[in-house]
């Protein structure tokens, strides 16, 4: 029975992973540390079947009982045990079957918030184990030869692996998605002052934004769960084409018509999946992703309002006088917002 081989990975998401090269087929016959040689065990001839099982029969066996068998994988974080969950198992195909098969096999679990030491041991009925410890990125690794379910001496785990409260997760997203909108979401800036230009009262243009915010929410989050899936070769076009429509339509018309909600809902469906094209390159903590889902979320909203602020401040001496308002900044802002949309769907398309 030769030692278990654990190789413990700490990774920059917070999860840790263990890598255990170990002979399934003891495992699965239950034949003990105890016998030296594994002829002399009550189980040998079941270890012997075990041993004659294709790799995909022995593997169906061993994902059975792998519930089971993680239990005597024993991983404190801080005095908090993990709760390991399989990933894969890959197990050789038959060959002299007088030799037994090195099995690997794939756990992964959260690392618990807090955590700042790891202690491993393994149930000693499987044998000896020797444990390495690492962290993603790290070239050396610390290793341990443990007997009898003897505990490792704690390791220290690095700060690059240690998951960061739900405050920290929270002011960081809101922060991104604040940016994302000031100063480095001009199309979505303009999208925004396109649907102020037109609407001098304050309860018109709530209704609006509260669509547009309520849209892009819904596709944003269905989005990043992996519900839906647009490529941006044709998300971008629409969004810009979507800027385009509302700088024309402010020039056509005098006065917010019915269906401009349901048009404004529809490209905040649009823009929420661009949204998520962002989200998904910056990446979700898993062990806090509906926290860094929803904080950038806000941010974003905190963003569009502070457009919306900026632009009250700008014009507010003037949006009395509704035939100047219209003459001097309705009509020359939304030629220039729906020109800009015109130009950005030509080149999202490829055609510059």
């Amino acid at each position: 029975m030769r030692p278990a081989i654990a190789t413990i990975i700490f990774d920059q998401h917070a999860v840790v992973k263990v890598q255990l090269e170990t002979n399934a087929e003891a495992v699965l016959s239950g034949i003990g540390a105890e016998h030296e040689n594994t002829d002399d065990a009550p189980q040998a001839e079941v270890y012997r079947e075990l041993r004659e099982l294709s790799a995909d029969d022995l593997s169906g066996k061993f994902k059975a009982y792998a519930d089971k068998f993680s239990k005597g994988l024993k991983l404190e974080l801080s005095g908090v045990q993990v709760d390991w969950q399989l990933m894969d198992i890959n197990i050789p195909e038959v060959g002299d079957t007088r030799l037994s098969r090195k099995s690997v096999i794939h756990y992964s679990a959260q690392i618990p918030q807090g955590s700042s030491t790891a202690v491993w041991s393994f149930d000693p009925k499987y044998g000896d184990a020797v444990v390495n410890f690492i962290a993603e990125g790290q070239a050396e690794k610390t290793t341990y030869w443990l007997v009898k379910g003897q505990q490792s001496p704690q390791y220290l785990l690095h700060e690059n692996v240690i998951p960061r409260s739900w405050i920290d997760v929270a002011v960081d997203y809101n922060g991104l998605g604040f940016i994302h909108i000031l100063p480095k979401g001009l199309d979505h800036i303009l999208f925004v002052l396109g649907l102020f230009l037109l609407s001098r009262k304050f309860r018109p243009l709530l209704w609006q934004v509260t669509a547009f915010t309520l849209a892009h929410t819904i596709t944003l989050a269905l989005s990043m769960y992996g519900l839906i899936s647009v490529s941006s070769l044709i998300v971008e076009p629409l969004i810009a084409l979507s800027i385009a429509y509302v700088g024309i339509e402010n020039l056509l018309t005098r006065e917010l018509k019915p269906w401009r909600i349901v048009i404004v809902f529809l490209f905040g469906l649009l823009h929420g999946m661009g949204f998520a094209g962002v989200l998904t390159e910056l990446g979700l903590p898993e062990s806090q992703f509906v926290t860094a889902l929803l904080s950038f979320n806000v941010g974003v909203e905190l963003g569009q309002l502070s457009v919306i602020l900026l632009a009250f401040l700008a014009v507010f001496w003037i949006r009395k006088n509704h035939e100047l308002y219209r003459k001097l900044v309705i009509i020359p802002g939304s030629l220039g917002i729906s020109m800009m949309g015109l130009y950005w769907t030509i080149e999202r398309i490829g055609y510059l």
